[in-house]
């Protein structure tokens, strides 16, 4: 069985994958158990030399793999571009980390007893990426795991199948042995199916999955019941902050990049832009005509935004702009949407009443809500489920700071744009944006548990 995907821009079909069934998602569980002994056992430097060929490999084969992701995801090419640079950086920041599997050697009251506490591989890990970066975070869901000595299943989106099919080959063909790393594709009709048949198999001993909160939370439901542990990286609401002693221009500029940077599809896109009153005018006509002269289109074409995935999502997203404008938003760029192309739009003097004052937009639309102060910022800042991102602009670095930590995200950044990412950095975030961290040692202890191991050197005193 197959399915087939087509360009959310002209509707052509560009590639066909395999459809799954629950038999075969099995196959690639028993593929990864099987393997994952050796693989655990593989000394640190051959997993680091297999990691850093493997970044090899993907930049080898960036050209085809950045056309299927521009064709299958209507994405701009200097996006798929910064995906294969960052993918690479991920690899071979897993590399270098194979080496950093440390312990801890514990203070024990028992006389000639060493304790110690090693970092042990979970088994078989599941990874689950989305479309919106699908090079950077399909890598992303297997790079460290692998690195701690686990091996994986990868569960394709069905929306970008070929682009996660060729970076996969990519990486694994001659590099890693059979086993290590397995792919699963799947029709959407039948994602719920595969999902629970892949969570629910005893193999299965670690869990990751980035997508939206909603998903996210049933799949740490169906994992919970089988207390399984899972890395979740979920939605987000990313406000910057703008107090009444920043640079309005690096303010716009940081503004301008995190709302409409791929279309607002990522995850630590600007979702709301909360600025004090005393500057709020001058602002927003800046941000406005900056955002006006964007333009919308086929990125193949030239176009600085490109398409949203689907016609679907833009009309999504049109809906929120129009109940703004209804209960009193002022639109102060944007209005044209054509299948999934769409304006940047900026809104004005947004509140509460209205839905895209906390829904997650995904979309090129930012609101701007006005605030007297810094606590009232803070406030609106926090007023939100989600906690994945935030930026704060002052130029006195003490009340920004100030500001920041009061803010409630897994990142911050100070006079930077919300959308940053390293391949070496704690990426996470708190409330409904998730919990568990990717990258770094974050990304060490997520895909490793503690084990504690004792080793008795005179033989002990037993009361009985």
């Amino acid at each position: 069985m197959t399915f087939v995907r087509s360009n959310p821009i002209s509707g052509e079909p560009v590639s066909t994958a395999a459809a799954a069934a629950p038999a075969d998602a099995v196959r690639a569980v028993e593929a990864a158990a099987a393997a994952f002994p050796a693989w655990s056992a593989t000394p640190p430097g051959a997993r680091r030399e297999a990691l850093f060929r493997a970044a090899e490999r993907l930049l080898e084969s960036s050209e085809a793999i950045v056309a299927m992701m521009v064709r299958e995801t209507g994405a701009a090419k200097s996006w798929a571009s910064f995906n294969v640079k960052l993918g690479c950086d991920l690899l071979r920041e897993a590399g270098a980390m194979t080496t950093q599997l440390t312990g801890d050697v514990i203070p024990t009251e028992k006389a000639g007893c060493l304790s110690i506490a090693s970092r042990e591989p979970w088994g078989v890990c599941l990874g689950m990426a989305p479309w919106n970066a699908p090079i950077v975070l399909f890598v992303r869901a297997f790079a460290m795991a692998v690195a701690c000595g686990n091996t994986v299943v990868l569960k394709s989106s069905e929306l970008c199948p070929a682009t996660h099919y060729l970076i996969t080959k990519a990486v694994t063909e001659g590099i890693f042995p059979p086993g290590v790393i397995n792919l699963v594709s799947h029709a959407a009709e039948d994602a719920p199916e595969i999902v629970q048949c892949l969570i629910a198999h005893p193999a299965v001993r670690h869990i990751n999955f980035t997508g939206s909160s909603h998903v996210g939370s049933i799949i740490a439901r169906q994992a919970g019941e089988l207390l399984k542990p899972v890395l979740l990286e979920l939605g987000g609401k990313s406000p910057l902050v703008v107090l009444d002693d920043a640079n309005i221009d690096d303010a716009v500029d940081a503004a301008i990049f995190g709302a409409f940077m791929h279309q607002g599809q990522i995850c630590m896109a600007t979702g709301r832009v909360i600025v004090l009153d005393e500057i709020a005018d001058e602002f927003v006509a800046r941000f406005a005509k900056r955002a006006a002269g964007l333009e919308a289109g086929d990125p193949s074409k030239g176009a600085t935004l490109g398409a949203l995935i689907g016609e679907a999502s833009a009309q999504r997203v049109g809906k929120l702009i129009d109940d703004a404008i209804t209960k009193g938003a002022q639109r102060k760029s944007g209005g044209m949407q054509q299948g999934a192309i769409m304006d940047a739009t900026v809104l004005d003097r947004v509140t509460p009443e209205m839905d895209i004052y906390r829904a997650e937009a995904f979309g090129p639309v930012v609101p701007v809500i006005r605030v007297r102060d810094d606590d009232e910022a803070v406030r609106v800042a926090n007023d939100t489920e989600y906690g994945l991102s935030a930026a704060v602009f002052s130029q006195n670095i003490d009340r920004a700071l100030g500001v920041s930590r009061r803010i409630e995200s897994g990142i911050c950044h100070i006079n930077g744009p919300t959308i940053q990412d390293e391949a070496q950095i704690p990426f996470g975030g708190v409330k409904a944006s998730g919990y568990g961290r990717f990258g770094g040692r974050g990304g060490v202890e997520s895909f490793t548990y503690s084990r504690w191991i004792t080793i008795e050197t005179k033989k002990p005193h037993y009361p009985f």
